[in-house]
């Protein structure tokens, strides 16, 4: 496997932990949202949305830890490639569209932690289909 498959490994664990913190606080408090996030409309914020905001919080921290521990399951691959870009869409549309963030640290580090991961995926992938090609040379 090479460095940086290992690399990559390390940084999607590392936002599983992420993700899983901030699913466990959607869950325990939703005031952490308005207060971090959806700052330009609290008072959209509310306890069923908070542990909605959670549940998908979680089921990203899954995907991306599963990939971390199997990176060469494409398909899994694939799904985790999504997680980010579906962070990645979801804030330009609350920023531009709905107008529920503002543009403040809380915001531009996840959205700047999404677009890193997608530039590495996408590095990875390449990685992954190179690792893929020496090893059906290998076999025949």
């Amino acid at each position: 496997m090479s460095q940086f498959l290992n690399v990559l490994r390390i940084w999607l664990m590392m936002t599983s932990i992420i993700a899983a913190g901030y699913s466990l606080q959607s869950f325990r408090d939703h005031t952490f949202l308005y207060e971090n996030i959806y700052i330009s409309k609290p008072d959209l914020v509310n306890g069923l949305q908070a542990r909605t905001f959670g549940v998908w919080a979680l089921l990203s921290s899954v995907v991306r830890c599963l990939c971390a521990i199997n990176i060469h399951n494409k398909t899994l691959y694939c799904v985790t490639l999504w997680t980010f870009f579906i962070v990645v869409g979801h804030i330009l549309f609350e920023l531009f569209v709905f107008g529920t963030v503002a543009p403040t640290i809380n915001v531009m580090a996840l959205f700047m932690v999404a677009s890193i991961s997608i530039l590495g995926m996408l590095v990875g992938l390449q990685h992954l289909e190179a690792e893929s090609g020496s090893r059906q040379k290998k076999r025949n």
